[in-house]
């Protein structure tokens, strides 16, 4: 879950970079990155960091050009941050290149392989992405002609990318001298959304994960990058696009709708509002039909992303709905930080609770998602602590019980509070009188109201089902390894951390 943007202007394109990443920054909180091009030169900027505390004056001077990419990192393996992972990512050889990437390979190891022993490149990073950037790169070589690059070249590029790669992934790449490519995986798991601009010298074009970035920067959204679709925009602003994968479907994250995304975006023609409020009606309908011994006094979001479903089931039950907890906006998003320690210790920082909101009643509890429960765990106990007589839980999400593999910060079954124990069991780890999961297939019913046309969706982090065909149990099992290394050195530096502040 990182945000990816390219811009093609007829004037210079750092400031819109800087805001479209402002804009994006829920996606990664890591680090962030911005490329412009400018006489077939690229200057670049990139560093650990929010995007406003890693781009001062002094580096939005340097970004010249009328063309540009930029991206904001969010850790998909839950790592301590290395400055040599920051997007995009650069190559020379056979042309100036530099790419940004959202989502997760699922055979990085075996390209890495093929980049040493085949093509003959040497990956310096751990980071999928530069792998990535390696095979376009490798691929573009190996489809142009006296190293020349049409558009016909570039998507039998990309056609060969995609025969090789997978995973999920939403790529935005810049090209010296060429103009920018994107596109997205056959099987479209995570956005992309292309927008343009009528100005007196010509029509502008940009790429964002989400379509908030289009709306915000004034352009207007033309439509979503299909799976497995390229687009390529030369620098004189032409646009070329051609489907590049023979058996391409459409199947996006679920959990875009969930949690990921905000929700003034449109994500492949649904609104992430719309789906929001959809889920609040049908955690109404079920506890209407399961759970109608409960005597909720008031519904309470757990904010921000549940407000939506929150209002919804609160105004289907005929009960009050509240603003039950004030949020620290200066807190990051407890989901997407790595290292559980980190995480539990932010929870309480972020929100806390107004009592008279609480004091003597049967509060009923809604949030997006249950993943590991940290944050489950403590809002209930806040909740009792500020005087509630009863707290229930009702999550707008199905339990989740798999590894997700394709870009999100969840990718072992041991840190899933759901993956070994049953509703009630969860229930009583998180401390709740009662516990409401949404069911999956109204789940997706609730987006597909949002956009009839989405038939398939990728939820393999609630029901284990793998759309790329190619997850295996020992990549998941080597997968779960590699994560318990990375959080064991998380804690301990954590842990290193208070003991310094004690100190």
């Amino acid at each position: 879950m990182c945000g990816i943007l390219g811009i093609v202007a007829h004037s210079p394109v750092n400031q819109l970079l800087y805001d479209g990443l402002l804009l994006l920054q829920h996606r990664g909180q890591d680090a962030a990155g911005i490329v412009t091009a400018e006489h077939n030169t690229f200057h670049m900027h990139k560093a650990p960091g929010m995007v406003r505390d890693v781009f001062r004056t002094r580096n939005m001077r340097d970004l010249a050009g009328n063309i540009g990419i930029a991206h904001c990192r969010y850790p998909t393996a839950g790592s301590a941050f290395k400055a040599a992972e920051a997007q995009p990512f650069y190559v020379n050889s056979p042309f100036g290149i530099v790419l940004g990437h959202n989502g997760n390979l699922t055979n990085t190891e075996q390209l890495k392989d093929e980049m040493f022993r085949t093509d003959l490149r040497h990956i310096n990073t751990g980071s999928d992405s530069e792998v990535l950037v390696n095979v376009l790169a490798h691929e573009l070589e190996q489809a142009s002609v006296k190293l020349r690059l049409e558009p016909q070249t570039i998507f039998t590029a990309v056609a060969n990318v995609h025969r090789r790669v997978r995973g999920a992934y939403a790529v935005v790449a810049m090209i010296a001298g060429y103009g920018v490519l994107a596109f997205r995986d056959p099987y479209g798991i995570r956005p992309a959304v292309i927008g343009y601009n009528e100005t007196p010298a010509g029509t502008e074009y940009m790429v964002a994960s989400e379509s908030v970035a289009v709306d915000a920067l004034g352009f207007r959204v033309l439509r979503d990058i299909g799976p497995g679709e390229a687009i390529f925009i030369d620098e004189d602003g032409r646009l070329h696009s051609q489907q590049c994968a023979p058996h391409a479907s459409l199947n996006p994250c679920i959990f875009e709708y969930v949690y990921l995304a905000r929700p003034d975006s449109l994500i492949d023609g649904a609104s992430v509002y719309e789906a929001r409020l959809n889920m609040g009606e049908k955690l109404a309908e079920k506890i209407r039909r399961q759970y109608r011994h409960l005597d909720v006094d008031v519904v309470i979001p757990i904010p921000d992303s549940s407000r939506p479903s929150g209002l919804q089931l609160a105004t289907a039950l005929g009960v009050p709905y509240r603003e039950g907890f004030v949020k620290n906006r200066y807190i990051g998003r407890t989901f997407i930080m790595p290292g559980q320690a980190v995480r539990k210790r932010s929870v309480r920082q972020k929100l806390n609770p107004m009592a008279m909101e609480f004091g003597g009643k049967n509060v009923l509890l809604v949030d997006d998602s249950i993943v590991r429960g940290t944050t489950s765990r403590e809002i209930v106990q806040m909740a009792r602590e500020s005087g509630a007589r009863k707290v229930f839980f009702a999550s707008a999400a199905p339990p989740v019980r798999f590894p997700n593999v394709y870009g999100i910060d969840m990718p072992t079954r041991g840190e899933l509070i759901a993956a070994h124990r049953s509703e009630e069991e969860v229930c009583r780890e998180i401390g709740a009188d009662a516990l409401i999961y949404q069911d999956l297939d109204q789940l997706e019913d609730a987006v597909r109201r949002a956009n009839p046309g989405l038939a398939n969706f990728e939820t393999s982090c609630f029901d284990g089902h793998y759309v790329t065909g190619d997850v295996t149990i020992d990549y998941l099992r080597t997968i779960e390894t590699q994560r318990d290394a990375a959080r064991d050195a998380s804690e301990e530096d954590a842990a290193q951390l208070d003991l310094n502040l004690a100190a």
